[in-house]
């Protein structure tokens, strides 16, 4: 949704240089590129303006120092600036849950049908459970979509908690107080309810959601709003923030086309904090929101460490220990190291989604790249694998001509496709080998230079 603000930002940093000061007309021409941008990415005119009038005042009269040019100097106005609007002038604890209270500490979920808001139930739960330790109970009390008890059941499983089940002939005010007793009962220290959406908002919806809120008194309201509504964001932020006491906002499907657009319009609407953001459709993909880390991204800048914790996140420490430890005493990296480390890359999450926590620059180096098309090319390369016998996984120099016509057969695909994943493999096998005594030492230099 901002990646015209990346280009935009881009395009003024190159042409604003050898002044020594930022003043008012050297910054018209950057504020009106940001704003035409905010507002064609559908973000509501008052945070446009909010946003605009802050840069404004605190650019003015900046000098430029060291080797900045006036368009850097002012980049770096309207990234804290951003930072500060999406939520970062709060405190860093603003999106913590508040967990002071009798357990259990009761988080209400409210949010219009299609938000993607009995998965984020599934997500906060598994969240709360690895990250918190908490024990965590969740319950329906949507009963006029006949899915949405059967849905949350199984997210629910997945995650690992506590499921308390209901009917869709029980009453949402009923289903919630007899879950908060069985919680009670059975020592949970966190009790999740799950209301129902609408496909628009109505009186009847949110006086139900109000009944319930007003019965079993939750410590955290959590407003749940698609990313990509753009402008629609506001109008449901308003008049959820009108008939509920939010305290905080959850953020769906970052990882389509909103690159966080409507985190500025529902910040700006409700005053309220953005607790978490979900940033892909695995259960996992559930982040506690960061301010500076959003508006790094919004601008192209970036987010490394996300990148890093997802890398973290899907690596296996101790088979990376173990395949060092093979390589430095001479052993071959085979065809089951190779396989191993595409199962790494996919746990780190869809390659999509880590290109887009990389700065602009490296998305424009590979805007030619397909990623859809790159991850199903790593799909084929396990299946050709998994046609292998086990000797031929473990000595893959044997693997000649009749051999690589059973193991194309096998997979599905082209001889050619087995020749080109078998060169893939020589070329990592390469470096593997150079990686041994001294190359270790070697390659870190070189990224040491190349960081330079």
């Amino acid at each position: 949704m901002l990646d015209n603000l990346t280009q935009r930002l881009a395009k003024v940093v190159k042409t604003m240089r050898g002044e020594a000061r930022l003043t008012e007309s050297n910054t018209a021409e950057m504020l009106r590129e940001v704003r035409m941008a905010l507002l064609e990415a559908d973000v509501a005119l008052p945070a446009v303006r909010e946003l605009i009038a802050r840069v404004k005042e605190k650019a003015l009269g900046e000098d430029v120092i060291g080797s900045l040019t006036p368009g850097q100097a002012l980049v770096g106005v309207v990234q804290k600036e951003l930072a500060s609007v999406i939520g970062a002038d709060l405190g860093e604890n603003a999106s913590e849950l508040n967990f002071a209270t009798q357990p259990p500490a009761i988080i209400l979920m409210a949010g219009l049908q299609g938000a993607g808001k009995t998965t984020t139930v599934g997500k906060l739960a598994l969240y709360l459970r690895e990250k918190k330790k908490k024990k965590v109970l969740t319950v329906s009390a949507d009963v006029y979509r006949p899915a949405a008890i059967g849905q949350l059941e199984t997210v629910t499983a997945q995650a690992g908690a506590d499921f308390f089940p209901t009917t869709i002939n029980d009453k949402p005010v009923d289903i919630a107080l007899a879950a908060l007793d069985w919680a009670k009962k059975h020592h949970h220290e966190v009790l999740i309810i799950d209301t129902a959406g609408r496909l628009g908002i109505d009186e009847a919806m949110m006086q139900e959601i109000a009944a319930v809120h007003a019965a079993v008194k939750p410590i955290e309201t959590l407003f749940v709003v698609d990313a990509m509504l753009g402008q629609d964001a506001v109008n449901t932020a308003k008049a959820f923030n009108d008939a509920l006491p939010l305290t905080g906002v959850v953020l769906t499907k970052l990882d389509g086309d909103s690159r966080g657009g409507a985190a500025l319009s529902v910040r700006h609407v409700t005053g309220k904090p953005i607790k978490f953001a979900g940033v892909s459709e695995k259960l996992d993909g559930l982040e506690a929101f960061d301010a500076t880390r959003m508006a790094n991204r919004i601008l192209g800048m970036g987010d490394i460490l996300a990148l890093v914790e997802s890398a973290q996140k899907g690596m296996d420490i101790e088979a990376a220990k173990g395949l060092a430890e093979k390589i430095k005493v001479g052993g071959k990296f085979d065809m089951n190291d190779f396989k191993a480390q595409l199962a790494q890359m996919k746990n780190m999450g869809s390659l999509s989604s880590l290109m887009d926590k990389l700065p602009a620059q490296f998305q424009q180096a590979a805007s030619g790249a397909n990623m859809d098309n790159a991850e199903k090319q790593m799909r084929r390369m396990e299946g050709i694998i998994n046609s292998m016998t086990p000797l031929e996984r473990a000595k893959p120099d044997l693997i000649k001509a009749s051999r690589k016509r059973r193991i194309a057969a096998g997979a599905g695909v082209q001889i050619q496709e087995v020749n080109r994943m078998l060169a893939q493999f020589d070329q990592m096998q390469s470096m593997m080998k150079k990686l041994k005594g001294g190359g270790m030492m070697k390659m870190m230099r070189g990224l040491k230079g190349m960081m330079r």
